[in-house]
């Protein structure tokens, strides 16, 4: 067992070179926004994430200081080749994340979940998660067992949760 136990935001803080989430939230938009285009724009970026254009200028200049993107005032947003390396694989993170949920079966707060998860996970499990995805993709029958398991449970959960409340 390890002797040492760190704080969630004490793990986090482990490797210094880590962006923060809201930076690779920002890289992650960039890249899908500019991937057939090659840039694309402030207006657009905020309007993307939700955020107002100044705070997006604001992150903007920060990605561009750690020469992850190339970016002039007023002007385009362009992922430098660090940044297209990151964003893609940010991109990936993302939709291993996604497809794992599904898989799962989660359907409610599937964007939520996913952008939870996606910032905190290793590499060592992402890998894991990946390789589970793409096992049920090549096994879609064991998918359907699955899927046929945990219908059966919800089905027996709902039965014991209607005979133990004796109001309905």
């Amino acid at each position: 067992m390890d002797k040492e136990f760190f704080t969630f935001r004490e793990y986090m803080k482990k490797d210094q070179d880590l962006l923060t989430a809201s930076m690779e939230d920002y890289l992650e938009m960039i890249y899908r926004l500019s991937r057939d285009t090659g840039f694309t724009r402030i207006n657009d970026l905020a309007a993307a994430l939700n955020v107002q254009p100044p705070s997006a200028t604001k992150m903007v200049q920060k990605l561009a200081e750690i020469e992850i993107i190339n970016y002039e005032k007023y002007g385009m947003i362009m992922l430098s080749k660090k940044g297209l390396r990151i964003g893609k694989a940010l991109l990936e993170r993302h939709q291993v994340v996604e497809e794992f949920l599904k898989l799962l079966g989660i359907t409610k707060g599937l964007l939520e979940e996913t952008e939870k998860i996606e910032h905190t996970v290793s590499a060592q499990t992402l890998k894991c998660l990946a390789d589970f995805v793409e096992f049920f993709k090549e096994k879609p029958e064991t998918h359907k067992e699955f899927e046929t398991y945990r219908k059966e449970k919800e089905s027996l959960n709902d039965k014991i949760h209607i005979s133990s409340n004796p109001t309905q």
